[in-house]
């Protein structure tokens, strides 16, 4: 399976289970520190948009990666950055490009199926900080979750994790478990989270 095909199937999942929540869930806690479901659900539907502007090559742009409020229908914005993003990167030659990530490094571009990993990753786990959220199960496939582990033992741990807003805070000791365990634990993330 490539990388278009992981991350497709880790973002679906995502919008599945957003698309679970109702008119009272906007408020819960997530695993992500201080951020609220509908706090979440911005930051990946924000995530989204400017991973599909860094695959037009309008990345480098800091308006492409602001902020964007979800409004008073959260689950249709949500599968809308969703559905931009997989239409961004199904283009043909969008894993060749060179993708401008200043979230990530100002001063270099990353080839696109190097940057679309990172994106993947992001929602194998945020897909887990949404079921986690709403005490569901989350439903990828072994192999997906399989595939996200290599790269989830990639990201570099160390002091950068402990500053605020880091993507991902400092690793976890090994957890039980299978794949999904040492993703989470590999992130920071407590699996045993509720």
């Amino acid at each position: 399976m490539d990388i278009i095909e992981l991350d497709r199937i880790a973002v679906l999942e995502s919008v599945r289970l957003v698309g679970r929540a109702g008119p009272d869930d906007w408020d819960r806690p997530t695993p992500c520190d201080a951020w609220t479901l509908r706090r979440l659900v911005e930051h990946m539907g924000t995530q989204h948009l400017g991973f599909a502007a860094a695959a037009r090559g309008e990345g480098a742009d800091a308006a492409a990666w602001a902020h964007r409020a979800a409004g008073d229908d959260p689950v249709a914005w949500y599968r809308g950055t969703a559905r931009t993003v997989l239409d961004a990167f199904e283009r043909p030659g969008a894993a060749e490009r060179r993708f401008a990530l200043p979230e990530i490094n100002t001063g270099t571009t990353f080839p696109g199926a190097v940057a679309m990993g990172f994106h993947f990753i992001d929602y194998v786990v945020h897909s887990w900080d949404v079921a986690a959220s709403l005490g569901l199960p989350l439903a990828l496939p072994e192999e997906v979750v399989a595939a996200a582990l290599p790269l989830a033992l990639r990201v570099p741990d160390g002091v950068a994790r402990e500053r605020p807003g880091a993507a991902f805070r400092p690793s976890l000791p090994t957890a039980k478990g299978g794949p999904l365990a040492r993703v989470l634990a590999a992130l920071g993330r407590s699996p045993d989270w509720r």
